[in-house]
């Protein structure tokens, strides 16, 4: 039976053995949590409204070195056509990094969430703003949701 290493595994196979160096692997589990009223999250202008098409909310600001785990998405409501997405790039065609842009019509029901590619991706390397970006149709006017960040960090 063959044997194999995984990509941080890899140095054990090594005389001598290289332990793994990134923060994925045995690194601290960070949660970076971002709660919004949807009757109410324009914090800067004070203004009430909703998340529309073209705007982007500002989830977290994730340090130097750490790398993404994986998200948890939460709502009061459904948040109906509206599709959204979360990454790290605040213009709404390309925010799917972590979250790939797709509707939540889940209620009150945690949703796990990452992509492979962002899991296996490196540390950050300086710090980096986490956005979520709505297209298609605008957020609800009522309700809370709440997007949890899982980060490892060294």
């Amino acid at each position: 039976m063959a044997q194999y290493y995984s990509k941080e595994t890899a140095g054990y196979a090594s005389n001598p053995i290289i332990k793994p160096a990134t923060a994925a692997y045995g690194g601290r589990l960070r949660r970076y949590r971002a709660s919004m009223d949807l009757s109410a999250v324009n914090l800067t202008t004070g203004t009430t409204g909703n998340v529309g098409t073209s705007d982007s909310v500002i989830l977290a600001r994730v340090p130097t070195g750490a790398v993404f785990d994986f998200g948890m998405i939460t709502s009061s409501v459904t948040l109906g056509s509206a599709v959204v997405a979360i990454g790290t790039n605040p213009v709404h065609a390309s925010n799917g990094q972590y979250r790939a842009a797709a509707v939540f019509t889940a209620v009150d029901t945690p949703t796990l969430f990452g992509l492979a590619t962002a899991q296996a991706g490196s540390a950050n390397t300086s710090d980096t703003l986490v956005y979520l970006t709505c297209a298609t149709a605008a957020l609800p006017t009522s309700g809370t949701l709440v997007v949890d960040l899982y980060f490892n960090q060294p």
